[in-house]
């Protein structure tokens, strides 16, 4: 095979992995690229959430605060799906399996939620959010970019790069 039939192939076969690999993101309908499977990645942050809460065993805090993250988490559970059926679009956090864990570093603002629903708050986040309404803020935002999908996107860029 000469160069320009090897070039015309993988240029057709790359530009049909893309076309087949290309999705929508729910609400905003952008395009995105998605190389690996919902459940795949689910499973795959799931592994890695288990690793962290062992790594993270003795500070993980059960009190009060846990309590009311997971109160505002199971709020936005309802109103994420409520949302979907109500636009008649189907539901990207059917297959989701919420957990919510409360990890003891206060010199760490931050909060995440990995793919499938795994969050984890940070303490030193609840002082940045100040009250119930700034967490929920901050979880939602979170939320969302599991909901969009970001992170099978970002997944199937770096398999593609």
């Amino acid at each position: 095979m000469n160069r320009r039939n090897f070039l015309h192939f993988m240029g057709c076969g790359c530009l049909a992995l893309g076309v087949n690999s290309c999705t929508t993101t729910p609400i905003t309908d952008r395009k995105q690229l998605k190389l690996i499977s919902d459940a795949k990645l689910n499973a795959h942050a799931s592994k890695i959430y288990e690793k962290i809460k062992e790594k993270e065993k003795k500070k993980l805090i059960n009190d009060i605060r846990l309590t009311q993250i997971q109160e505002i988490g199971k709020k936005m559970e309802e109103s994420i799906s409520e949302y979907f059926y109500q636009s008649n679009i189907p539901d990207p956090t059917t297959n989701f399996d919420w957990e919510y864990i409360l990890i003891d570093r206060k010199k760490v603002k931050n909060a995440w939620c990995m793919p499938g629903g795994k969050i984890a708050v940070y303490t030193g986040i609840l002082e940045v959010a100040k009250n119930m309404d700034g967490l929920a803020t901050i979880m939602g935002h979170e939320i969302a970019h599991a909901v969009a999908k970001h992170s099978v996107e970002r997944m199937s860029a770096a398999m593609a790069i």
